[in-house]
């Protein structure tokens, strides 16, 4: 079977790979076993080593399943882009100045 490819950036594998490995210390410092995450996820384990490698192949949707398995650590999803400041910046240097008053007349 043929490997899909992906074009990932250097960087943004680096990205990947720690949070997997976050993702692993965060399991391993509650304690549970690979074997309990994966079954709270509904996935198997070897979804959950891809997971914790950070492989760009998992859906998303299994990275934020293994983070709710985590006691609701999902809810850090939420904090992506949270705060945009270069995407704010670009924002407000896009935005068109209205057209001047009008004159008052005498």
């Amino acid at each position: 079977m043929k490997k899909a490819a992906y074009n990932i950036l250097p960087d943004t594998e680096k990205v990947l790979m720690q949070l997997g490995e976050q993702i692993k210390l965060a399991r391993l410092r509650r304690n549970l076993p690979a074997e309990l995450v994966a079954e709270r996820a509904g996935i198997s384990r070897a979804s959950l080593w891809k997971v914790e490698s950070g492989n760009p192949a998992v859906a998303m949707g299994i990275y934020a399943a293994v983070l709710h398995a985590l006691n609701n650590m999902d809810k850090d999803l939420l904090l992506v882009a949270k705060d945009d400041v270069m995407g704010r910046q670009i924002q407000d240097l896009e935005l068109r100045v209205g057209k001047r008053a009008r004159r008052r007349k005498n």
